[in-house]
């Protein structure tokens, strides 16, 4: 260690507890020459605790790629110790100390290791061989067992101590049936890892475990896509490992059927004490809370729109003023080379190409309030009958902003179209300048400011607007709005344009709702508490809705946002890790629901679920905007966005937009319940009322 003064080392324990303690650090080096972690020894001075550090320095925490690898390796790490802590089974991993993923140069730490890498063993007794091979098929085991495997095993990750292994390079795990992508070096990975060809399983690493036992014995490397040709030569590996050589994945004994030919029942004497299922409870409550909604009679309008209607006539809100417009051809405009407006006359413009083209860059200027300052909406806004009225809901904090603009990102990358839809911008101008101003900015490491940049209202910011085309070849304008919901009390404006809205996302921040551990230091730098109530912006928002009978029927997701910050967390982590969507199933879309119902419903209390308890048709999800923390106004790595699109899909599918197996019901309640129709002005005279939306203690 240096003779310099120690350094402070703040880092989150396994418990989810912070530690701030001083620390001395060795010499630096890299763990592999094609990773980009460093590790150094490190002793944590107030215990004389010895450790291993493995950190980005700054230039390696810039690559998003570098942080995903540390993100999997702690990952891992923290996964591995919540299963196996206190079972015999501990020793074969690494045993982590802490962690501090956001930091500028983020990093983990690690009890020091026990032994030295198996490649620098020089003679091993045949015993020490048959031990060494049991614990390494063991690891595997394991791994496979919670659904973990290596992308490749080498000599440089199997340390040995004369006893037992200890198996390293958690860096390099992978989720059994993810796709492959290519990874590794021969020949110590397995023919189809080095390709990234099909989807990874248990047999990848048996492979990488041959090569390595191969490697051990006789000193050198195997063959890169075959079984050794002078295997023979060595009765104990070829009686045991023969297969393990196969080419093709499929054709390789499993982690399990290797370990049994080895020692025979050590396979089936693999048992781990999990630990009590506490969600299951909420997990049941879930389930009790969908059949009562599937049970109760539904209230719509008798032109089918739910119990928020919405203006007719051929008129709609304008996302501005909230008072009701329609296409005038007498009011239309077009800017100049200026940027100014001025009036466009149709009358001259016979070729039915170039008006379409002009009218698709032309804009109406919305008079319907006076007082209102001026203000102008796209015509094609205007043309496609009522669009699709999506408002996100929380509190100024919660991070709305930044999961909207990339949400709107996700849509304009093309997100849709596995799933048969298609987008175009109602104003190539407009979306243009949202794009400059929205989401290059937050794609490029900037935080962006709390306000939707084309907001006029206090309580309903207007975002942006897309024309959805869907697989029929049906064209609806979708609007997106920011919403105040604490503001909502203020104006007859906000009821009229909460009559108006078709979908509803609600955003639960972490930091306000779950009384996490890990959740504490953030608190505390940004100086918030855990509130037991919920977000007043649900409730208020909740409350002004029209509603008939025992629930609301306006299509919602539920959003647990900033899940970067519990990236470590169960169940968070799980579906943090799971590729996009390219089909939407009902089965994983209400899988995931019952997580986070459960997760809230454990930790936040139920006033933070009341949105899923008042509303009939309501999906949860877990996202996180920007992958990662901002520090000093940036995000290090830039922001990289995880499952946005995952609500919007819903909503779009609960709206029809998108087929889901099963109906759109199937999606959020299960089977279609009995419909119970009431004229439309019943419905609009409910909104006035003011009355609870059922905050739904109804379990």
């Amino acid at each position: 260690m240096t003779s310099s003064p120690p350094d402070k080392l703040a880092f989150t324990l396994p418990s989810g507890r912070r530690r701030v303690t001083p620390a001395r650090f060795g010499p630096e080096s890299r763990r592999d020459r094609l990773l980009p972690q460093l590790i150094r020894n490190c002793v944590l001075d107030d215990e004389g605790q010895q450790c291993l550090q493995v950190r980005l320095g700054a230039a390696e925490a810039a690559n998003p790629a570098a942080r995903a690898l540390l993100d999997t390796e702690a990952g891992t790490a923290l996964h591995l110790h919540r299963v196996l802590d206190d079972t015999e089974y501990a020793p074969l991993f690494p045993r982590v100390v802490g962690y501090e993923p956001d930091a500028a140069e983020p990093f983990l730490l690690y009890a020091a290791p026990r032994g030295v890498p198996a490649a620098r063993t020089q003679v091993m007794a045949a015993t020490d061989q048959q031990r060494l091979t049991r614990d390494l098929l063991l690891a595997l085991c394991l791994l496979a067992d919670q659904g973990l495997v290596p992308r490749g095993v080498s000599p440089a990750t199997v340390l040995w101590d004369g006893a037992r292994v200890q198996f390293w390079g958690l860096e390099a795990m992978t989720r059994t049936g993810r796709p492959r992508a290519p990874w590794g070096r021969p020949p110590y990975c397995s023919p189809e890892q080095r390709r990234g060809e099909g989807h990874a399983e248990p047999r990848d690493a048996v492979w990488s475990a041959a090569q390595v036992l191969y490697r051990l014995v006789t000193g050198r490397p195997g063959p890169a896509d075959r079984a050794p040709a002078d295997l023979g030569e060595y009765r104990a590996l070829a009686r045991t490992l023969r297969q393990a050589f196969a080419p093709r994945a499929a054709d390789r004994p499993t982690p399990a059927q290797l370990l049994e030919l080895l020692a025979p029942g050590a396979a089936r004497r693999v048992r781990l004490t999990l630990p009590a299922d506490e969600e299951r409870p909420h997990r049941e409550a879930f389930e009790e809370a969908l059949r009562l909604k599937r049970q109760a009679p539904v209230s719509v309008t008798e032109d089918g729109t739910g119990a928020a209607g919405g203006p007719g006539n051929g008129q709609l809100l304008c996302p501005y003023c909230l008072e009701t417009i329609q296409l005038d051809l007498g009011k239309l405009f077009v800017t100049d080379s200026r940027m100014q407006y001025k009036p466009l006359d149709l009358a001259g413009i016979n070729n039915p190409v170039r008006r379409n083209d002009v009218m698709r860059g032309a804009m109406q200027r919305c008079t319907a309030d006076p007082d209102f300052p001026e203000h102008f909406i796209p015509v094609p806004y205007l043309m496609y009958g009522r669009p699709l009225t999506v408002a996100l809901v929380g509190q100024s904090s919660t991070g709305k902003s930044h999961l909207l603009t990339q949400m709107i990102a996700a849509v304009t990358d093309g997100g849709l179209e596995p799933f048969g839809l298609k987008w175009q911008s109602v104003n190539p101008e407009q979306h243009a300048r949202f794009v400059r101003e929205r989401v290059q900015p937050l794609r490029s490491g900037r935080v962006l400011g709390h306000s939707a940049a084309l907001g006029l209202n206090d309580f309903a910011r207007f975002v942006e607007s897309l024309l959805i085309t869907d697989a029929r070849g049906q064209v609806r304008p979708v609007a997106f709005f920011d919403l105040g919901g604490e503001d909502l009390v203020r104006t007859d404006g906000a009821l009229r344009f909460l009559l108006g809205v078709d979908a509803l996302i609600f955003v639960v921040d972490p930091v306000l709702a779950l009384p996490l551990p890990q959740l504490d230091h953030v608190r505390e730098r940004l100086g918030v508490e855990v509130n037991r109530d919920g977000d007043l912006a649900f409730g208020t928002v909740l409350d002004r809705l029209p509603k008939n009978g025992p629930y609301l029927d306006v299509p919602t997701a539920v959003v647990l946002g900033k899940a970067d910050l519990l990236r470590f967390q169960p169940p968070v982590d799980r579906w943090l890790a799971r590729p996009p969507a390219t089909a939407l199933d009902p089965a994983p879309v209400r899988e995931e629901s019952r997580d986070v119902y459960g997760l809230l419903r454990r930790y936040a209390g139920q006033a933070w679920l009341r949105p899923f308890d008042g509303i009939r048709r309501c999906t949860l999800h877990i996202a996180s905007a920007t992958g990662g923390q901002e520090a000093h106004g940036r995000y290090p790595a830039g922001a990289g966005p995880r499952r946005v699109l995952e609500p919007l899909l819903a909503l779009l599918a609960m709206h029809g937009l998108i087929d889901v197996p099963g109906g759109a019901e199937a999606l959020a309640v299960g089977e279609a319940p009995v419909l119970e129709t009431v004229p439309w002005e019943e419905a609009h005279r409910a909104g006035g009322s003011g009355g609870s939306a059922g905050g739904g203690e109804h379990q």
